[in-house]
């Protein structure tokens, strides 16, 4: 089982990759570990999308001047209701850039013991430990990143986030997915 100080460990023996580009957009997400039932999970909100009504990480556009950690407490505690501290940050992921030019940071925050909401999941880390699957994009020059979850997918960028989770968190793999 994974606690708060094993996750904040692993991602601090990874570097972390920033990305500062000129003229880009900022966003955050929220990669909301809490202890379920079955151990230890990550929370995900149902969203309309492209992909009908899928499940992504909570998150969206930071205010000027907010730090990634406080807009992804911000964010959780808007989608989700979720209230967190400061110290329920536990580190971040790399930016992963979208063709959009908009640059994402992961959050990773410890939610502790919480009972999922309706339209949120919590995802046990052994439904997260999947192989992703590659796919050409018509959009992009890069493949884009899907991760089978529950008989369906999880897409790019909430699949790009929580594969580089499986890897440095579950795995302890400096394992890179951020595009730059």
């Amino acid at each position: 089982m994974s606690t708060p100080q094993e996750i904040q460990g692993a991602l601090r023996r990874v570097r972390r990759r920033g990305v500062r580009r000129w003229a880009s957009s900022r966003a955050v997400v929220a990669v909301t570990v809490v202890s379920a039932g079955g151990g230890p999970a990550v929370l995900l909100a149902r969203r309309a999308g492209l992909h009908s009504a899928e499940f992504a990480l909570p998150g969206g556009r930071t205010d000027r001047w907010e730090s990634a950690s406080s807009a992804g407490r911000r964010r959780l505690t808007e989608e989700l209701g979720m209230r967190l501290p400061p110290e329920s940050v536990l580190g971040l992921l790399d930016d992963y850039v979208t063709d959009t030019r908009l640059v994402i940071t992961p959050v990773v925050l410890w939610g502790g013991e919480h009972a999922p909401a309706v339209d949120v999941l919590a995802v046990a880390f052994a439904d997260l430990d999947v192989e992703p699957v590659f796919v050409a994009s018509s959009e992009s020059d890069r493949p884009a990143i899907r991760l089978p979850l529950h008989g369906g997918w999880l897409h790019a960028p909430t699949a790009a986030v929580l594969h580089q989770f499986r890897e440095v968190v579950l795995h302890r793999r400096r394992t890179r997915v951020a595009a730059s």
